[in-house]
């Protein structure tokens, strides 16, 4: 991430008059980061589509980055709200299947096999984050993933701080017993 000033405003001010190299060279810069946060917050089957949503979004309000920060946190911000809304509008349409994954008692969606290498552990996480309900896995995402503490995470979602924290220790639960079998 570059640091804030005349370089982040001049590559923005490049994008904004046409200049193709300039753009594609932010997105070369940015792509990779961005993938992993839409990955993480909203799945590995809707990642690549928000990702090019991002970009997308990036060219059209680009006009309205001021420089206040940095390119790379400017852009950060509009791909957490666009997962945040992408979450929100799929949770309305999966409301029944989220209210039975939001019950306690539920068996876990998935059973991990034994422990095995890193990269298999790792896995079995990705894929347990990715079985959990859309709140509770953007609670843990923004929290344990990405750094953001719980007063951000309630504005952010538009939620009390305590929920917040209740959210997060549900995800945690839950990522325990999916991992434990």
């Amino acid at each position: 991430m570059s640091d804030i000033g005349i370089g982040d405003r001049e590559l923005a001010t490049r994008c904004l008059a046409g200049d193709r190299e300039a753009f594609e060279g932010l997105y070369r810069q940015h792509a990779s980061r961005l993938y992993n946060l839409t990955y993480r917050m909203a799945g590995q089957a809707d990642a690549e589509d928000l990702l090019q949503d991002v970009f997308l979004q990036a060219y059209r309000k680009l006009g309205t980055y001021k420089g206040d920060s940095s390119l790379g946190t400017w852009l950060y911000r509009l791909t957490v709200n666009l997962c945040l809304d992408h979450l929100r509008s799929r949770q309305g349409k999966m409301a029944k299947v989220t209210d039975s994954l939001d019950d306690d008692d539920a068996a876990p969606v998935m059973s991990p096999g034994r422990p095995a290498e890193a990269a298999a552990a790792r896995l079995d996480l990705e894929q347990a984050i990715e079985a959990l309900p859309p709140s509770y896995r953007s609670a843990f995402v923004l929290h344990d993933v990405e750094g953001y503490q719980h007063d951000e995470i309630a504005k952010l979602l538009g939620i009390a701080e305590g929920s917040s924290k209740s959210l997060l220790h549900k995800a945690r639960l839950r990522l325990r017993n999916l991992l434990q079998g």
